[in-house]
């Protein structure tokens, strides 16, 4: 399976990369912090050398032994995996679900740092999310001003013309969910050219198109809403970089044409899967385009930091994202995120994690209803714009997914083909 796949040879090439990155810093924690810097380093390295080495060995998968805030929930989860019915008691690496034990690994890295203070606060995977962004500059400029453009009429556009334009930039996001860096063990995943001349080529390739029930839900919420009610949509993130302009622009979009009031972005609390977002990317990207020498990224820039100022935007980390459950324990495991997400009109979840998590990153019947697979998971409407890396896909026609699998077998794993999938909650 993929799952076998990624846990023999992306994840320690991934593992090999967060090693050399360190390595390549050491002079800067020198400079830095002195030989603490430099002692903090050798012993974070050692750490991930035996990760790689128990992972590769296929070791049992261990409790959590540093003393962040998180920590007992994961060694509960533990717990838990060794207590399954129908599991082999203590879980390892390769005999464990492949969630759990990806989710496991990436907390592990998080760990090899926090211990070693004074480098606890470095990010191994910044450096390959600054580069997928700058390597993705034409994309992001072509979007940019393409939203420019559109801004200065937006006010005399029909519903018609909204609806098309929403459309479109729901594409842009759910296609930049291919700038995915842990997806390419961290290779160069940028955006190249640009996103908006190749919309109608993919449409063939999105196969649950859900977009029209997204504008209805958007355009009634607009309709209904009083004094005291206003239309929120939240987005939880995924990749910086390329993607994470997409969302940007998608957000901006939302609230210049009146379709919300209010945009939540929810990010990561620590490192992720290489290239997911967290607070400080969000600030950096959003920095990065207010003081770029183009006209209309520094306009993009330098508006979005008045919406986070003015607080229609809002960025918000939580660390449920980073736990290895999927959605459907979140009631029970962090009420206040569910409840926050409950005062939403909209929930736009980004990526293939997400929708693992969604789906329970189960190997489930291809024609099995969406809400179905959600398994009770529904704080809010919700649609997923996610493109596919992962063997789970759920809400196809009744034949849709074999007939795909017999011409192409790696359909599920190739990021070639993407959904957008709404579910109207309760």
């Amino acid at each position: 399976s993929f799952a076998y796949f990624t846990i023999k040879d992306r994840l320690p090439q991934i593992l090999t990369r967060v090693i050399d990155t360190l390595h390549r810093h050491k002079n800067e924690f020198f400079e830095e912090h002195g030989e603490k810097g430099v002692e903090a380093e050798k012993r974070a390295i050692s750490f991930l050398s035996k990760l790689r080495n128990e992972l590769q060995t296929d070791k049992p998968v261990t409790p959590l032994e540093d003393e962040l805030p998180d920590a007992g929930l994961w060694n509960q989860y533990l717990d838990y995996q060794r207590n399954l019915p129908n599991g082999n008691g203590e879980p390892s690496w390769f005999q464990s679900p492949w969630l759990y034990v990806e989710c496991y690994m990436y907390r592990r890295i998080h760990a090899a740092l926090a211990q070693n203070p004074p480098i606890d606060n470095f990010d191994v995977f910044k450096e390959g999310k600054a580069q997928n962004f700058f390597e993705s500059q034409e994309a992001v400029i072509a979007l940019c001003t393409y939203f420019q453009e559109l801004l200065k009429n937006i006010k005399d556009l029909d519903e018609k013309q909204l609806q098309e334009e929403l459309f479109k930039l729901l594409q842009v996001s759910l296609w930049g969910n291919k700038c995915d860096l842990s997806f390419s063990a961290g290779e160069d995943s940028s955006q190249k050219s640009s996103p908006l001349q190749s919309l109608e080529n993919m449409v063939p390739y999105i196969l649950v198109n859900d977009m029209e029930k997204v504008w209805s839900l958007l355009v009634n919420a607009k309709k209904n809403r009083t004094e005291s009610s206003n239309v929120r949509v939240d987005i939880i993130l995924d990749n910086a970089g390329f993607e994470l302009v997409s969302d940007l622009v998608l957000a901006d979009f939302l609230l210049s044409s009146k379709l919300a009031d209010g945009v939540y972005f929810h990010g990561k609390s620590i490192p992720w899967y290489v290239s997911d977002t967290t607070k400080h990317d969000f600030n950096w990207t959003v920095k990065q385009l207010g003081s770029a020498n183009h006209v209309w990224m520094s306009r993009c820039g330098i508006n979005w930091e008045g919406n986070l100022k003015k607080g229609v935007w809002v960025f918000c980390d939580h660390m449920f994202w980073t736990l290895p459950h999927d959605f459907s324990n979140m009631s029970e495991v962090a009420p206040d995120l569910y409840a926050e997400l409950q005062k939403s009109n909209l929930l736009l979840f980004k990526g293939d994690l997400n929708y693992r998590k969604l789906t329970g990153d189960r190997r489930w019947e291809y024609s099995v209803p969406f809400h179905q697979a959600l398994n009770k998971f529904h704080p809010a409407s919700l649609c997923s714009l996610r493109t596919l890396k992962s063997d789970t896909q759920v809400g196809l026609k009744p034949g849709q997914g074999e007939q795909i699998q017999a011409s192409e077998p790696d359909w599920m794993v190739s990021g070639k083909y993407g959904v957008v999938q709404f579910d109207a909650g309760l």
